[in-house]
């Protein structure tokens, strides 16, 4: 009985999805806008415990140990300030927040793949210039071709980006739940409309 409820928390932790701190950077700025970072509602308060963050907003929950009760954490600051990366990983996430999810192709968004745009066969390596999202359609149908040969075009062309800009896609892809006391933070520096 005791292994059953230990292997079904284990499993399911309701708890670190229902209460996810917003984590600030020293200067009030998220450390990423996609994905967000967050941490689960206990890093958070080990956090604070530990004197590396300060709380400056928190859910209406709070969590009990036999001496204390605390307050659920929901926006969280670091008291040490992280220098932003300033040059960015070449991964596959980082390719398909560059070219925002698209094709770049069709346009088309969803079972993307990324494609050679100077094809390896033809002596096309692997980087920021030469490779682009690709829907499998658009992938199979160009082939280990040219754009000229299989009649393609690009909607822009690869290039690496830098930090602040992929930073500044993420923000065009908010998670499924933004909680209220986070919004004030995460869109301060936008621009207002007039």
């Amino acid at each position: 009985m005791d292994g059953d409820f230990r292997s079904e928390f284990v499993r399911q932790p309701g708890a670190l999805k229902q209460f996810p701190a917003l984590v600030l950077n020293a200067d009030y700025r998220p450390l990423s806008y996609y994905p967000l970072s967050l941490w689960p509602w206990q890093e958070a308060v080990k956090a604070a415990w530990l004197d590396r963050v300060d709380i400056v907003a928190e859910y209406d929950h709070v969590v009990r140990s036999p001496s204390i009760e605390i307050r659920v954490p929901s926006v969280v600051v670091l008291k040490d300030y992280i220098k932003p990366m300033k040059r960015v990983a070449f991964t596959r996430f980082n390719l398909f927040l560059r070219d925002e999810f698209c094709c770049q192709y069709c346009g088309a968004k969803g079972d993307l793949t990324f494609d050679h745009v100077v094809p390896r066969a033809a002596g096309g390596v692997t980087s920021w210039e030469n490779v682009v999202a690709a829907c499998s359609s658009c992938n199979l149908r160009k082939g280990s071709k040219s754009l000229r040969q299989a009649r393609m075009s690009l909607q822009k062309p690869p290039r690496m980006p830098g930090a602040e800009e992929l930073r500044n896609l993420g923000r065009k892809f908010p998670p499924g739940h933004l909680h209220e006391s986070w919004l004030d933070f995460l869109y301060w520096d936008a621009e207002l409309d007039a």
